[in-house]
């Protein structure tokens, strides 16, 4: 399953809670893909993916000030 997360215009923390929030709902596999735009968020969610063990499956840069990441749950 994939699950899509926006939080543009949100800023830090809440774009990280949100996506805390959206990974207790998945399944171990399923992955969360989120698009955000709170340059912060570009540490701390890669940050929280890791420490949390899941896989960073896609990381990029949008445009000047607006990302997109994959986290697969482990």
């Amino acid at each position: 399953m994939r699950k899509k997360l926006e939080v543009l215009g949100m800023v830090c923390p809440f774009p990280l809670l949100e996506a805390q929030e959206a990974m207790k709902e998945l399944n171990s596999g399923d992955e969360l893909v989120i698009d955000f735009d709170c340059t912060q968020a570009t540490e701390s969610i890669p940050r929280w993916a890791a420490e949390e063990g899941h896989t960073v499956t896609n990381f990029e840069q949008i445009d000047d000030a607006t990302w997109t990441i994959s986290i697969q749950k482990k």
